[in-house]
């Protein structure tokens, strides 16, 4: 009966790594655009393929990796969030507020952390219990959080540093994790995205709850009926959602250590469900991997790097990543009409 709730989410362990899955597999497509998309922006500028650019490129791509990664969870089982950009904000900016006031690190960062967890519970909730479409109830959420974030901030800028309050040891460690490199070489902002993918990877592939989120975005009903808590498991990915926003909109203060709630994420969650559907995973659920996610965001991150290179006009380059999610989710509709 597992096996029949997730119909084609997962391969059975014999055949899981063989060559012809890989071939089969959504993500090899993804992977092939990514390669193309490289190759074109290595003859095309001087500056692309260089170790200094790329690792630039895995810098800027982090935040919004992060944040795809809590997304995947919440498309795979049928809903969608787009409060993100503001629990981004309003996150970021809360820990800061407590630095300033003299907090230590460790609690700020788990206090801001803890409001992602109590947006996502709400988000889960409304579209749980409240049977509210996930749309409408985190559209929602989107303004009354960013109302709440210029309410904690009266509009004005929150800007960390020594001068404002903050401890030197403390804003030290602060600004190591989203200014800092590991041995010198490679971002830290780039690091932790690598330890959120393994870890969901992980989670998503080998976990109970993993098996739960596909069989719930697969069928609700026949998880309903195989005993799985459909709405603890929705709920569940709307908090984890909120936590990865959360920890995102912190590093994104510590990497630039000024924000305004009136102008920080706004529209992240465009480029955060993007990412994601281009990576393979399905606005009608049951599908993604974590892997195609991280593709998705490489290409969106790889096209507007290669664009600035390039020396195309930012408005050009909004427009053209609008064409690639009407694309995605064209490309995602044709094949879910075509399998049924």
């Amino acid at each position: 009966m597992a096996h029949a709730v997730r119909t084609g989410a997962r391969a059975p362990a014999t055949d899981r790594f063989t060559l012809a899955r890989l071939l089969r597999a959504r993500e090899a497509g993804v992977f092939i655009a990514l390669l193309v998309l490289c190759l074109f922006l290595s003859f095309a500028t001087d500056g692309f393929l260089t170790s200094l650019n790329l690792l630039n490129v895995g810098r800027q791509i982090s935040l919004l990796g992060i944040m795809a990664v809590g997304m995947t969870f919440v498309l795979i089982a049928g809903e969608v969030d787009l409060s993100v950009g503001s629990t981004y904000a309003f996150s970021g900016l809360s820990t800061g507020m407590l630095i300033i006031a003299g907090w230590a690190l460790l609690p700020a960062i788990c206090v801001g952390l803890a409001t992602g967890v109590v947006i996502g519970l709400i988000n889960g909730v409304l579209s749980t219990y409240g049977r509210l479409p996930s749309l409408i109830a985190t559209l929602g959420m989107l303004s009354i959080v960013r109302g709440a974030a210029l309410i904690l901030t009266n509009g004005q800028p929150v800007t960390v540093n020594a001068r404002n309050g903050a401890l030197p040891d403390v804003l030290q460690a602060f600004s190591f994790m989203g200014q800092g490199y590991l041995f010198t070489i490679i971002p830290m902002q780039l690091v932790f995205l690598v330890i959120v993918a393994v870890l969901a990877w992980l989670v998503l592939s080998f976990s109970n709850f993993g098996f739960r989120v596909y069989a719930v975005g697969g069928s609700a009903k026949a998880a309903r009926v195989s005993g799985i808590s459909v709405n603890k498991v929705k709920i569940s990915a709307f908090i984890l959602m909120g936590v990865l926003a959360a920890f995102a909109g912190i590093l994104g203060l510590a990497f630039l250590p000024s924000s305004q709630a009136g102008r920080t994420g706004l529209g992240l969650e465009l480029d955060v469900i993007a990412a994601t559907i281009v990576g393979g995973a399905s606005l009608s659920g049951g599908e993604g991997t974590i892997l195609g996610t991280i593709l998705g965001v490489l290409i969106i991150g790889v096209m507007r790097n290669g664009l600035v290179l390039l020396g195309v006009s930012p408005f050009v380059q909004e427009l053209m990543i609008g064409l690639v999610i009407i694309i995605a989710v064209g490309i995602d509709k044709w094949s879910t009409r075509r399998a049924g």
